[in-house]
């Protein structure tokens, strides 16, 4: 038998490698764990996305491109620090308090001028559960997301001297709950560089039942909210206007009539996702964080594009292959591509016969007579729609909005085709979304056929 320090020594040199393994498997499985922390920390603690805001007529990008602020998407998440207001302070009168609150930079407030003597200041206090976030045509500071006049065609207005916008340079005010569900609330006219809101005299105004003030911007601030959401079988709602306070009303008779409409107490100013809002020359869609992940991605409509390319569609008169160019080259005319007469759906390649001219026009009419079944009516090139936000579903495709030739699913085409959207300060037309050209035809848009090669 081994001495008792020789038998020691021989057991530890047997466990030596075993618990040297347990020790380092150990390591590993805690290297992992940390890991694993690391990771549900990232997820749980990373900025939460309220929603994102899409400019209607852009098709992806603004014609100069997206730059800064200024960019036709514009995406709202939980600040590092929250900035959000609410209302507390009423001062009825021209006190030294009142005065005081106006001029303290670092005081939110809103002035209602009653009368050339009369003023009412509400002063408004940091709210830690709200983050705030402001629109408008300004770029001064205070302003998150500058928003500029869009014309149809997808042609955003410069500005200039002689431009007369009809944006608020302050248009409105998002407020977001920095905790789930992560409501999102609009309200009309924002906060200027000096944290104030001023209604003038002339500006609609009148006093709550609870001693508050509230009013009405210059051409207001319009929202309408789509019936089940923003999904395939969705409906338009009907548009109302939010007021200073974040209250529904009913339309006024002219933007900038001083009589408000009626209020609307079985509604809210809570943007779901699908709402539009409309400042008077631009027009807004809201999607959320979770409409967003249901929403078919760039990648994926380069996807559709690839397989509608690779069916190799062919023009019925010329049998040259038609092809959709990349979503990058968007408005730039290619060789290969489609054209479609949109009475009929016929899509051909492009040809410069069949016109019908009109005596008292220089220009030649856009009128042609389709070769395939003599159907007279626009002829144009088609693009698709490369704003994934304005999709309704996946669908492939099919369909192409009437007169614009803008390319996207049926179900997104039937949407839009059924929404007014606000034209100037008085009237509604339904337009494509990815242009904002007014719709035309019976149904606003049309069915595409193609001509597959033969065999």
């Amino acid at each position: 038998m081994l001495p008792f320090r020789s038998r020691a020594q021989e057991l530890n040199r047997r466990l030596r490698a075993p618990v040297k393994a347990f020790f380092s498997h150990l390591c590993e499985r805690k290297a992992a764990f940390g890991h694993f922390i690391t990771l549900v920390m990232c997820c749980c603690f990373r900025p939460a996305k309220y929603g994102e805001l899409i400019v209607l007529g852009c098709n992806g990008s603004l014609p100069s491109g997206d730059k800064g602020r200024r960019k036709s998407r514009f995406a709202l998440c939980r600040r590092t620090k929250s900035n959000g207001v609410k209302p507390s302070t009423v001062h009825t009168s021209c006190t030294p308090q009142a005065a005081k609150a106006i001029s303290n930079k670092e005081q939110h407030s809103i002035s209602y001028t009653l009368s050339r003597v009369q003023t009412v200041v509400v002063e408004y206090t940091h709210d830690s559960n709200t983050d705030m976030f402001q629109i408008g045509r300004s770029t001064e500071n205070p302003i998150d997301f500058v928003v500029t006049d869009t014309l149809p065609g997808g042609q955003g207005q410069a500005d200039g001297p002689s431009v007369q916008s009809t944006i608020s340079r302050f248009a409105c005010r998002i407020i977001c709950q920095r905790h789930p569900p992560y409501t999102a609330r609009i309200y009309a006219a924002g906060f200027d560089s000096s944290k104030n809101i001023f209604l003038g005299e002339k500006a609609a105004k009148w006093r709550m039942q609870d001693g508050q003030m509230d009013g009405l911007t210059t051409n207001g601030v319009l929202v309408m909210h789509p019936r089940q959401g923003f999904i395939q079988d969705s409906k338009p709602g009907l548009w109302r206007e939010i007021s200073v306070c974040g209250n529904v009303f009913t339309l006024r008779e002219t933007r900038s009539s001083q009589q408000r409409g009626k209020k609307v107490d079985v509604e809210s100013n809570e943007l779901v996702d699908g709402s539009l809002i409309d400042l008077c020359g631009a027009t807004l869609l809201w999607r959320t964080g979770e409409g967003l992940s249901h929403t078919p991605t760039v990648k994926h409509l380069e996807a559709l594009r690839q397989e509608l390319n690779a069916g190799r569609p062919q023009c019925p008169v010329g049998f040259n292959t038609l092809a959709f160019p990349s979503l990058r080259r968007k408005d730039i005319l290619d060789e290969k591509q489609p054209w479609a007469y949109l009475r009929c759906g016929h899509v051909h390649g492009y040809h410069g016969w069949g016109g019908r001219r009109n005596p008292e026009v220089e220009e030649e009419c856009v009128e042609r007579e389709c070769p395939m079944c003599r159907t007279q009516g626009p002829y144009v090139p088609l693009w698709l729609g490369c704003e994934a936000g304005l999709y309704v579903d996946a669908g492939a495709p099919t369909h192409a909005f009437v007169p614009c030739g803008h390319v996207c699913s049926e179900k997104t085409t039937s949407y839009w085709s059924q929404i007014p959207l606000p034209h100037g300060t008085h009237t509604f037309h339904a337009a494509c979304p990815f242009c904002i050209q007014p719709l035309g035809g019976d149904t606003g848009c049309v069915r595409l056929i193609f001509q597959s090669p033969l065999d």
